[in-house]
């Protein structure tokens, strides 16, 4: 018997697509905001300052900034390609899950990451990375199709918070088993020594538990989700680069509809630098802020995560309403704002006090510039049926900006130090607002 398929706008359509930020946001906060960070930094702890890798010698938080712009680069050239072949072929779900499977891989892989086969671990943060991201180019295209436009803020903002509960729950079973190991049946000795090694291997247990938990969660959305129009037509080599035309197709458009267009370019600059800060405040706290002992380290900074990630579901609503009422790019300049104060405070900040106030507004304004960012977007698009190639090329944008933001901070952070890395983000939020304002309030009537 058939399965019968969703209509657009209803209920379980709905709920199914934001349910998808339930299973991937895992990977978000365990994989790239804390768990992960946090024993990255503790397996170079008692190395040398500068690691080789790739036959140059580097600081840890460089290796790790610029094996990250090399994923965002490979998602930015592969996601127009392959969201045209999505689009020949009529079955984006496909792609969604390919990409799923292979992050949710990685994360596993992350099991074994070691310096003695750095090349090997990296590429398992590789696969994490890219399959996140990835998967997330045909996600964020579902929106329109899934939503009408008057749905569509509420959604995107539910996805985020479904996400950031999901992510903590996880997180707080993952943080039971580090701070806790003997109650999960971890052989913690008698020494420090054989305890530290305990909170090491239930580190890495949770990076299992990622993986698991993205891809079992995520059958639900892969079940209800349309897998798109069938064309009936096969894959050739004449189609592979069909993405790249439909890119093309959408830049061409983009120089007519001037709401959009310079919409994207306000996005590119502050969506640079949010994702820049997002992916190294863990590093950040790490290296840059006095704590007392390494297991206030570890404490402060898991705290601290948590903080952004709960204050996040609030931020995401409170943004929500903001933009109903004050409209979309007047609450996206607000917020901008903020994350301009925050990196001149940043750049000053040293205690831990500090810094745990710091994550409370990151968290604030995090949720809220990321489901807005991503629904403005959706609301703009013009009257179309190929949602997938106009948010490959949001995506690309987005991707190329964070290439060149984790450069920009990888440069700065080796040759001087984090705190002015973040400090040089200033430029990209004051452009970013400066692009908003010139964002034309109507809509074109073309």
């Amino acid at each position: 018997m058939a399965k019968i398929q969703a209509e657009k706008g209803s209920k379980k359509l709905l709920n199914a697509w934001a349910f998808y930020d339930w299973a991937n946001s895992v990977y978000t906060l365990t994989i790239a905001s804390s768990i992960f960070p946090i024993f990255y930094s503790a397996l170079f702890a008692s190395s040398d300052e500068l690691v080789s890798a790739f036959g140059y010698e580097m600081k840890p938080t460089v290796l790790i900034s610029i094996v990250t712009a090399f994923t965002f680069l490979t998602v930015a050239i592969l996601s127009p390609i392959l969201s045209g072949v999505a689009d020949y072929v009529g079955n984006k779900k496909m792609f969604m899950k390919f990409f799923c499977y292979v992050g949710s891989i990685g994360c596993m892989g992350l099991y074994w990451f070691s310096l003695d086969y750095i090349h090997l671990s990296m590429f398992f943060y590789f696969m994490g990375l890219i399959g996140y991201w990835g998967s997330l180019v045909f996600y964020n295209s579902y929106l329109p199709d899934i939503a009408f436009e008057h749905q569509q803020d509420s959604i995107s903002a539910k996805g985020f918070s479904l996400g950031y509960i999901g992510s903590v729950l996880l997180l707080v079973l993952n943080l039971a088993m580090v701070m806790m190991p003997e109650m999960f049946g971890f052989d913690v000795g008698e020494t420090e020594e054989s305890l530290n090694l305990a909170k090491f291997e239930a580190m890495k247990i949770s990076f299992i538990t990622v993986g698991i938990w993205w891809a079992l969660f995520s059958q639900y959305t892969f079940y209800v989700l349309p897998k798109g129009v069938s064309t009936g037509h096969k894959i050739t080599k004449s189609v592979v680069f069909n993405g790249l035309k439909e890119l093309g197709l959408v830049w061409d458009n983009l120089k007519q509809n001037k709401r959009l267009k310079r919409y994207l370019g306000a996005f590119f600059v502050f969506s640079m630098a949010v994702q820049t800060i997002m992916l190294m405040a863990v590093y950040f706290g790490e290296k840059e802020i006095s704590w007392a002992t390494d297991s206030e380290k570890t404490t402060g900074l898991i705290i601290s995560i948590l903080v952004i990630q709960l204050v996040a579901v609030l931020g995401a609503y409170v943004t929500s309403k903001a933009s109903g009422k004050f409209g979309n790019i007047r609450t996206l300049i607000f917020v901008n704002f903020i994350w301009l104060c925050l990196c001149f405070y940043a750049f000053f900040m040293v205690t831990p006090m500090q810094f745990y106030i710091a994550a409370g507004l990151v968290g604030l304004v995090m949720g809220g510039v990321q489901s807005l960012g991503r629904s403005t977007y959706s609301k703009f698009l013009p009257e179309t049926d190929d949602t997938t190639s106009y948010f490959s090329f949001y995506d690309v944008a987005e991707k190329i900006g964070i290439v060149i933001g984790m450069v920009i901070f990888a440069v700065v952070d080796q040759v001087s130090n984090m705190r002015y890395a973040i400090l040089f983000l200033f430029v990209f939020f004051l452009a970013g607002i400066i692009l908003l304002f010139r964002v034309p309030k109507e809509k074109p009537l073309n």
